[in-house]
């Protein structure tokens, strides 16, 4: 069996959605290819002072905006093929949601588990000193976010390597994202991915004729949810969704699967997952060794929230869900994509609907390069406002409201309600943009070919107003 290349699969529903446009070849050319890419090795002493020689990259995908964004992956299996693909739904990812960045990505082939906190962080750091010496790193002109592997901790690492090679530019701290609030990040971040699929979901399960085509009712109410990977982002969506009311009726990690059909509270397997070091064996629920199986169970959403070429032409006609929800990248291949098209289940993809952690970093970036704590301006004065609209309410109706009553009303705007209403705001447009899109162009009845229609257009907007092409 040939080898899956990932940058291939993304290039393939590239050219699916640029056939419904009529721009020149070399315009659709240039906005598919990875604009620059520098893959570099550097040594790194063991625990028992031998030298290990690792390899790194930084993808550029697009810098039809600048700056260019995009995660860095720790992971052993990471390659290039990998980090190109991943720049290139950074691209597109950045355009549908209107966050004015290009699309970049890095990686580290390393295994963390075979490293201590040490040497993960010289490694960190000799990874951001090479960034800089190429100028692939800084905040007008790449902005790197955490990503499988990686977290606050090696962001926080990143920052203060960057500022100490910057010493006196203001702004350094907008080098990276997905800081911890203390170094500059912002409240909100570390669930930001998980947190929009949950509001993509919510707004897609709210669209009457949908549902009705899917047999489903509207709402989120009692839908039932399976989870395959139980990272930040699989963990915080099936966590929103319980708390509205869904049932999470199965997770799946890395080394098998939990189910209970009157559903799991996130939070408990979180607990056990932290207490165990795996979900299985959690009380009350079935543990099954195969992981794959959770991919098959009966329910009305799945969301593949693990990593990429999870659903397969091998695995997908045994694919249940109503609606997937990709919350990984990649996680579905062309040949999936087709299975679950012609079998008439609502597909929402990952170039869309994680975009919520670049969302979020791009408040983070706004809120380094501004210096000022988002609602630390106007918190006081909305909730002034609100007090006396509430005065005049109870002035008009001749109502009192109780102290702990008129609290739960008039509350200052604190930092996190203002990020989640800016995520919720543009997963919401973003969404209805996709679909309409989707119903108005002839020839096109999927949300990913519309999806990556309206990455298109918006990159070669940008390319045509710059000049570059006539």
């Amino acid at each position: 069996m040939p080898e899956r290349r990932f940058y291939t699969d993304v290039s393939r529903y590239f050219d699916r959605a640029a056939a419904f446009t009529d721009y020149p070849a070399g315009l659709l050319d240039q906005i598919k290819r990875c604009n620059s890419l520098y893959r570099f090795d550097f040594p790194a002493r063991q625990r028992d002072g031998s030298i290990e020689v690792v390899r790194a990259w930084r993808a550029e995908h697009s810098q039809h905006r600048l700056p260019v964004k995009g995660g860095i992956r720790y992971s052993a299996e990471v390659d290039e093929d990998e980090v190109m693909a991943l720049a290139a739904l950074m691209t597109y990812k950045c355009a549908i949601v209107e966050v004015p960045f290009g699309g970049a990505k890095g990686a580290i082939q390393v295994d963390t588990r075979r490293y201590d906190v040490e040497q993960l962080e010289r490694i960190t750091r000799r990874y951001t000193y090479e960034l800089t010496r190429k100028e692939f790193i800084g905040p007008a002109v790449d902005v790197p976010a955490p990503d499988y592997g990686t977290g606050q901790r090696e962001m926080a690492w990143i920052a203060d390597t960057y500022q100490s090679l910057h010493p006196g530019q203001i702004d350094a701290l907008g080098c990276v994202t997905g800081k911890p609030e203390s170094q500059g990040g912002v409240n909100g971040r570390v669930e930001a991915t998980g947190r929009g699929l949950f509001y993509v979901l919510q707004e897609a399960c709210a669209q009457a004729d949908d549902m009705q085509r899917l047999g489903l009712a509207t709402g989120l109410e009692g839908k039932r949810i399976v989870v395959q990977g139980f990272g930040k982002v699989g963990y915080w969506a099936a966590q929103c969704c319980h708390d509205a009311g869904a049932r999470v009726v199965a997770i799946a990690e890395h080394d098998g699967a939990i189910a209970d059909p009157r559903g799991l509270d996130p939070a408990r397997v979180r607990a056990h997952f932290g207490a165990r070091g795996t979900i299985l064996q959690f009380p009350g629920a079935t543990t099954s060794a195969d992981r794959a199986a959770a991919l098959a169970i009966d329910c009305d959403v799945l969301i593949p929230a693990a990593l990429e070429n999870q659903l397969t032409a091998a695995n997908a006609p045994r694919v249940r869900a109503r609606i997937v929800l990709e919350g990984a990248n990649g996680p579905t291949t062309p040949e999936a994509d087709a299975v679950l098209r012609e079998r008439g289940a609502l597909v929402v993809p990952d170039v869309y609907a994680n975009a919520g952690g670049v969302i979020v970093s791009y408040f983070e970036w706004l809120k380094n390069l501004s210096h000022v704590r988002f609602g630390r301006l106007e918190a006081r004065y909305q909730a002034h406002a609100e007090d006396r609209l509430l005065r005049a309410v109870e002035r008009a109706t001749g109502a009192r409201l109780a102290a702990d009553e008129r609290a739960a009303v008039v509350r200052p705007v604190d930092e996190l309600t203002i990020v989640n209403s800016g995520l919720e705001e543009t997963m919401v447009t973003a969404y209805h943009q996709i679909r309409d899109l989707m119903h108005e162009t002839e020839g096109i009845d999927d949300l990913r070919t519309a999806a990556f229609l309206l990455a298109i257009r918006r990159v070669a907007q940008a390319y045509l107003e710059r000049g570059v092409f006539p």
